[in-house]
């Protein structure tokens, strides 16, 4: 008898936590279809790159490693190489002009055909390109079982976004908002459940409107009350919420529902009210001030962290100074920075007064640096007290150490073996840093 080779896939993946939950879902087509996933992409008959085209330097980062690439496809001819995400949906059938070395592009739409495009490379050598929009993304549907004990997972509650911001390019990669069904996603949960996951983050581009695309559905504060109740879940985040969309009954649940964790990403993109209009953002900066004060009225524990883009077109310095000022005045506990970029298609890629590449560099250091302030200080504040850990699993650091996250979203490390990976402790924070707080457990006492 002979044995059949087992083929391996690598998967590289760019971009945000929804990208990495469709690489999940790559995965577990995948594995359906006979292919083992290796970390070695020596080893690899099959090489996907899954991307995000939010940001320019991203998408550089992308065509360097598809550059990278032909010379893997050189050395062995019968390799597979396919790219998925927003890059391909943006690029369709041109990206196989562009990289000749290239076998298929997927699009956003088109993840459930994975394994059917694979086969037809693998029988007939042919190039595809597939980046149809349907009216339906079946792939949001795909259940993945995690892998090697994972305890917390994603799971994608809607699709597409409705906003239409100057700067984002989504809406068009990415479709319209479909929301899904609350009774398809509550038997997600209970599946990873049942599977060992205690913590479950919800996604979408903007989760505060999720049900809006349904008839006689549940609102997002509805359904984290139903998730609330799903048994052996212990925790609940989501990612991300649109300022506007921000109801009093979400800021509610943050009170109500014992398992819905005190951390909420915010992106406020810019303190201007000019440049928020300019943004087609939907809101000024004392509504969100204002947001935020209910916020920490309600839970005045709560993490709150943001996205920010410096150097809008028109962006003046009075208006990067009112970005800092709100910054000042919110004192976020972390957040995620950029410079603008133009995008092929968005609105803002037509205005004037682009703002010199030296300003944007200058604005998004001060930016970064003064949020590093705030962050530490932040940190440090939580040095001598006690909070619950979920631990994750080993640490990257040391073998002898454990990894896992507070109910605000931060990065603990501390002594422990692997039978703590997936148990709630009590954890004393003896150190605080920029990244990371170091703990001691507190023995005999679990959560």
């Amino acid at each position: 008898m002979v044995l059949k080779k087992k083929k391996h896939c690598y998967i590289r993946t760019f971009g945000c936590q929804m990208n990495v939950h469709d690489s999940e879902q790559m995965v577990e087509l995948l594995e359906k279809g006979g292919y083992e996933t290796t970390s070695d992409m020596a080893r690899a008959d099959l090489i996907i790159v899954n991307t995000c085209s939010v940001r320019e330097k991203a998408e550089q980062k992308i065509h360097s490693f598809l550059g990278r690439l032909r010379r893997d496809k050189e050395k062995n001819p019968d390799l597979i190489i396919g790219i998925a995400g927003c890059v391909a949906q943006q690029w369709g059938r041109n990206f196989l002009d562009k990289v000749h070395h290239l076998d298929f592009v997927l699009g956003t739409h088109n993840i459930h055909r994975l394994p059917e495009i694979v086969k037809d490379v693998e029988s007939s050598r042919s190039r595809i390109a597939e980046t149809t929009f349907r009216k339906s993304v079946q792939s949001l549907g795909i259940l993945t079982i995690p892998k090697n004990g994972k305890v917390n997972a994603f799971v994608t509650i809607m699709q597409g976004c409705n906003n239409f911001c100057a700067y984002c390019i989504v809406p068009y990669l990415r479709g319209r908002e479909e929301s899904r069904k609350s009774s398809e996603i509550l038997d997600e949960i209970r599946f990873l459940a049942a599977h060992g996951v205690k913590e479950v983050t919800l996604l979408g581009q903007n989760v505060n409107s999720y049900g809006n695309t349904l008839k006689n559905e549940a609102d997002f504060s509805t359904l984290l009350a139903m998730i609330n109740g799903v048994e052996g879940i212990e925790r609940i985040r989501f990612t991300t919420s649109h300022p506007k969309d921000l109801s009093d009954e979400l800021i509610e649940s943050f009170v109500t529902l014992d398992k819905l964790c005190e951390h909420i990403h915010l992106p406020i993109q810019s303190g201007s009210d000019s440049v928020l209009k300019r943004m087609r953002r939907g809101y000024t900066s004392q509504d969100y001030l204002a947001r935020v004060e209910k916020l920490r009225a309600r839970c005045p524990d709560i993490s709150i962290t943001t996205d920010i883009i410096v150097g809008f077109p028109g962006e003046s310095d009075e208006d990067f100074q009112k970005t800092i000022d709100l910054m000042r005045k919110v004192r976020f506990d972390n957040l995620f920075s950029f410079k603008y970029s133009d995008r092929p298609g968005i609105a803002s890629e037509s205005y004037n007064d682009k703002v010199e590449e030296k300003v944007k560099s200058e604005r998004l250091s001060f930016l970064q640096n003064l949020q590093e302030t705030h962050t530490l200080e932040k940190n440090r504040g939580l040095e001598g007290k006690e909070e619950e850990v979920l631990i994750e699993g080993a640490s990257k650091g040391s073998e002898e150490e454990m990894t896992g996250r507070t109910r605000t979203n931060r990065i603990v490390n501390l002594p422990g073996e692997n039978g703590l990976t997936g148990k709630t402790v009590p954890v004393k924070i003896v150190r605080a840093y920029m990244h990371s707080l170091r703990g001691e457990l507190l023995p005999g006492r679990e959560v």
